[in-house]
């Protein structure tokens, strides 16, 4: 009896990751990055102590390239995409937690600040993995008060890139283009504080990060960026 034929998505799931491992180290290679805003976050990766970054699902291809230690767990959902993301992030030799802050969100914030304690740092896409586009859910900012790790906003824009026709315009950066990275103003996080002040204030800074990103490409920033949906998740 012959095996059954391996379905579809397995199949993509063992070959896209590797794909999507080689555009992003052929894009590390060729692209001209340029970083501004950042002092305070190499301060924070020199004293080894555990930091937060946040940046925009859209953005999550090349970010890799914006930090500079080498022991950061990413969030990533248990959906398809999440796996697809993780199996890529391992190829690069980054860590996943995986779970949604959002949805069972206790198990996936206690997985993450047990590596907190561990001396790892965090990373998270606050809109991701299904939107609203550019809406910060409230995960991130209950991380941070509960570890005490301040959050680094980053953004990025390319000279040359694509945007997919994805919920949020997924954005592919061209080989050798130029890469401008923003880090906006580091935001800490009361143990006490009220979660939906301090996500209505990262998600200002991350708009003014990308705004001012796209500005140094030479682009005016596109009419959704600082006034995506109305909907709070």
């Amino acid at each position: 009896m012959s095996e059954a034929a391996e379905h579809p998505d397995d199949l993509a799931l063992r070959v896209l990751p590797v794909l999507a491992a080689g555009l992003i180290r052929a894009l590390g290679k060729s692209a001209r990055m340029h970083h501004h805003g950042d002092a305070a976050l190499r301060a924070r990766e020199a004293s080894g102590q555990p930091l937060i970054m946040a940046f925009w699902h859209r953005h999550l291809l090349i970010m890799p390239y914006s930090y500079r230690r080498h022991r950061i767990s990413v969030l990533s959902s248990k959906s398809w995409d999440g796996e697809l993301m993780a199996r890529t992030l391992e190829r690069l030799g980054i860590d996943t937690s995986r779970g949604s802050t959002s949805r069972g969100g206790l198990v996936a914030l206690r997985a993450l600040l047990r590596k907190a304690e561990q001396g790892w740092d965090l990373a998270f896409t606050p809109d991701g993995p299904r939107g609203p586009s550019g809406v910060v859910k409230p995960g991130v900012i209950a991380a941070a008060a509960a570890s005490g790790a301040p959050i680094f906003p980053v953004a990025m824009a390319a000279s040359r890139c694509r945007r997919m026709r994805s919920w949020d315009r997924f954005v592919v950066p061209l080989p050798f283009s130029a890469v401008h990275f923003v880090y906006g103003e580091t935001l800490t996080v009361g143990r006490r504080d009220d979660l939906e002040e301090p996500a209505r204030e990262l998600e200002r800074r991350l708009h003014a990060a990308e705004a001012e990103a796209e500005r140094l490409v030479g682009r005016t920033p596109d009419a959704h960026l600082g006034s995506e949906s109305k909907e709070r998740a």
